[in-house]
């Protein structure tokens, strides 16, 4: 995987580490959480999901490409 995903994994890891928090800080503010229970579960879910990706772009390691294959002759 190439340096650029990489960066774009640490990235979304970064940005879903950091709006979690952000976001239940907002609901703790309020008192509507008949609402915002719901559309906490999905937001936790959306960023854990969202991180699990990052990581995943992050972790993985540059391979090495086999040769190019022409067509069939």
């Amino acid at each position: 995987m190439s340096r650029r995903a990489q960066s774009t994994g640490l990235l979304l890891m970064v940005g879903a580490a950091l709006e979690l928090p952000f976001f239940l800080y907002g609901v703790g503010r309020r008192s509507y959480m008949a609402l915002a229970l719901p559309v906490m579960a999905a937001v936790a879910a959306l960023a854990a999901l969202t991180f699990w990706m990052g990581w995943t772009m992050y972790a993985t390691e540059d391979g090495e490409e086999g040769p190019a294959v022409g067509p069939a002759e």
